[in-house]
């Protein structure tokens, strides 16, 4: 198959993690006090830092693996990072899927399916 979708979609996914890990570090604050209130109702109510740093651990490492993975595939038709970089991406998308899904907020669930469709197009591409 030919490489080109699957880097475009890697693309697509670097630049979703990795500016979203960014917005966590460089915006905790503004983070936290939007967050805090919509998990007020969930038993994630006493966890919402350490669930958001746990998300933005998963993010980058998402980002890096993506991002690592179209390198990979340009120079050594290798998939192995991208894979990894779209399984991870997947797991990112479900932990936020859980939390909207959680809080009741399903417009934004709805919301983080339209980035799990190429998600998983992504992990489909590279097995």
């Amino acid at each position: 198959m030919n490489n080109t979708a699957s880097i475009l979609v890697l693309i697509f996914l670097a630049i979703t993690f990795i500016m979203s890990a960014h917005d966590k570090v460089f915006h905790w604050n503004d983070n936290m006090s939007w967050l805090k209130p919509h998990f007020e109702k969930t038993y994630l109510k006493n966890f919402v830092p350490q669930s958001v740093f746990l998300l933005l651990v998963v993010e980058l490492i998402a980002g890096i693996l993506c991002v690592a993975g179209i390198f990979q595939l340009l120079f050594y038709s290798s998939r192995t990072f991208g894979f990894y970089g779209a399984i991870f991406s997947c797991i990112s998308l479900l932990m936020m899927l859980f939390g909207q899904r959680l809080a009741k907020d399903y417009d934004g669930a709805r919301n983080i399916a339209i980035y799990f469709i190429p998600a998983v197009l992504a992990v489909f591409w590279l097995s």
